[in-house]
């Protein structure tokens, strides 16, 4: 045995890493070692801002839109709570990635035995299915408002962003990192000004914060509750964040990466509250716009866009609408296409040539969505948008789970290990999401 082997299998994994997360921008970016705090927090933000993106994508718009029109702002304290609760998940995610140098596709591939493995992968694949699915059809949406473009060649469109993603990812990850920034910022714009113009009631928007035991009781407001909760806490963000935060070259050294974690969490946790900002927002114009004037059932991005004209009194809303939601979609279906690598990749350890492992990626997410929106139509599609987050939230706990198992072991983690307020915090967060997945089902079922 050599000592490589000896030392890895010592920190509680069974081989030596054999291949490096997304090896053509793996550790390309450099942080300085000197210089001021904020010098080096900036060379490291970014990562979570392509984190981010996956918490406001057009799934949702789909259950955010429905919350809002139906049940008004009772909701907001669901897109809180679930929000609070990725900011604790992807800061594990970001740790673990930056400690064992592992994304959290590898480090499931090493700890499992093969066919457990081989369960995760498929469930993961799924898992991104279901939210390619709802990006593709969103940014398909949109393109059909904006430019009346049918939402077959819409979903073909995207198609592009596999160009896109080789194109920038040749010139450096920080130019991924930029675009990114520049949509998120153009959503975040657009729904400022769609709030102030819907004028909401700011006693019930600060009330809706607050939880409800209205949320559980009512089987239609939970139903929508946890699809917010699996629109917003995505399970391939989880895989996305271990594996992005190794663009940067930090010191392999125990300073290095407790400075490197100290970075991640900050850089992820203001990109979430900014998504939460949107997130709210989005709930926000549904609630004051629709439900306030009645329109209770407004679950379709179709009828929220035709609607927002007459009732806010201006068609700029409505544009402000498509081009928000079109900026949405366009960044998920550019960090999905990077999950999807990392998880093909990581669990198969497969590797293909770029080009061909994005189109794969990519045609995993349009073949069902051309397919979908041929058969549904424009009807179907939000109620698959809404379907589609619900599968997400049900997967959520085979990605969850073994996040935090592999955090809380001191072996695999060693000094970086999560302390004992961390584990429980973790523990429960997840045990909370198993719960509720679960109740859902016998809900439905039953």
């Amino acid at each position: 045995m050599n000592d490589t082997t000896a030392q890895t299998r010592e920190l509680g994994w069974r081989q030596s890493r054999d291949a490096e997360t997304l090896p053509e921008v793996y550790r390309s970016m450099r942080i300085p070692t000197k210089g001021s705090v904020i010098k080096k927090f900036l060379a490291f933000a970014g990562p979570g801002y392509l984190v981010a993106v996956g918490y406001m994508d057009p799934g949702n718009w789909a259950t955010d839109i429905a919350g809002g029109s139906m049940f008004g702002y009772t909701l907001l304290s669901v897109i809180l709570l679930s929000n609070l609760m990725a900011i604790l998940l992807q800061a594990l995610a970001g740790k673990l990635g930056i400690v064992t140098g592992r994304d959290l596709a590898q480090a499931c591939r090493d700890h499992y035995s093969k066919p457990v493995s081989m369960v995760l992968w498929v469930l993961c694949e799924l898992a991104i299915a279901a939210c390619d699915l709802a990006e593709v059809i969103g940014t398909a949406i949109a393109l059909n408002l904006l430019f009346g473009i049918p939402l077959i060649w819409g979903v073909i469109i995207t198609a592009v962003d596999v160009l896109i993603v080789l194109l920038l990812q040749h010139k450096g990850f920080r130019y991924i990192e930029a675009l990114v920034i520049t949509l998120m910022g153009t959503i975040g714009v657009c729904f400022l000004i769609e709030v102030i113009w819907s004028r909401p009631e700011i006693g019930g928007v600060l009330q809706g914060f607050v939880p409800s035991a209205e949320i559980i009781k009512n089987p239609e407001m939970l139903y929508i509750a946890i699809g917010i909760l699996g629109a917003t806490v995505m399970p391939h963000n989880l895989y996305l964040h271990s594996s992005i935060v190794q663009t940067r070259q930090y010191e392999q050294t125990s300073l290095g990466k407790r400075e490197a974690i100290r970075f991640s969490t900050w850089d992820s946790t203001i990109a979430l509250f900014f998504a939460l900002l949107i997130n709210a927002s989005i709930l926000i114009v549904s609630a004051a716009a629709f439900h306030t004037a009645g329109f209770t059932d407004i679950a379709d991005i179709n009828d929220a866009y035709h609607l927002l004209t007459p009732i806010l009194g201006s068609t700029i809303a409505s544009i402000l609408f498509g081009v928000a939601l079109l900026a949405a979609g366009q960044n998920s279906t550019l960090t999905g296409t990077l999950a999807g690598q990392i998880v093909m990749e990581g669990f198969l350890n497969i590797r293909l040539p770029a080009w061909l492992r994005r189109l794969i990626t990519r045609l995993i997410a349009i073949i069902p969505a051309v397919i979908v929106t041929a058969i549904a139509g424009e009807d179907g599609t939000m109620d698959l948008l809404i379907l589609s987050q619900v599968i997400l939230s049900f997967q959520l706990s085979f990605a969850v789970i073994p996040l935090v198992k592999f955090t809380n072991d001191k072996k695999k983690m060693g000094e970086f290990a999560n302390p004992l307020w961390m584990k429980i915090l973790a523990w429960t967060v997840a045990v909370f999401i198993a719960v509720l997945n679960a109740y859902l089902l016998v809900m439905t079922v039953f």
